[in-house]
């Protein structure tokens, strides 16, 4: 019995599409996939309060800002789109989180946190759509 053979679709490698893509744009996907995953890591860690996690919350507040503001340079046809309510909703909750952990409100800043990381969460799901460039690339080598 003979094999169909299936056409591959032919789509460059991630190095290719990495060195391809808009430095703002690497700029963010660097700063969005770091805050991802230094914050599930913060969050899911037992010990808080601790040196370590002053830290990594520090560079994650950066990470999280550089992500928020540089989306406001990436634009679909010219135009903000509803995805960039998540940025500024970001920021807000970057000051709130920066007045809790100042006045020492552990639940504000707990729940400032997880309204970010949850924003975050739903703007890397939209990430992997096919008409952007990591769900482009991710579903064509599909």
């Amino acid at each position: 019995m003979l094999l169909e053979k299936r056409s591959m679709p032919i789509t460059p490698p991630l190095s290719e599409l990495w060195r391809a893509m808009p430095p703002v744009i690497a700029t963010h996907a660097l700063a969005a996939g770091y805050s991802l995953l230094c914050g599930l890591w913060l969050l899911a860690r037992r010990r808080r309060g601790d040196g370590l996690h002053r830290g990594l919350g520090v560079s994650w507040m950066l990470a999280m800002a550089v992500t928020a503001l540089g989306s406001f340079w990436i634009q679909s046809q010219g135009h903000l789109s509803w995805i960039h309510l998540l940025s500024l909703l970001t920021l807000i909750g970057l000051g709130q989180n920066l007045y809790a952990l100042r006045h020492g409100r552990r639940r504000m800043h707990y729940k400032a946190v997880r309204g970010m990381m949850i924003g975050l969460g739903v703007a890397f799901v939209f990430t992997l759509s096919p008409d952007r460039i990591l769900g482009h690339w991710l579903w064509a080598q599909w």
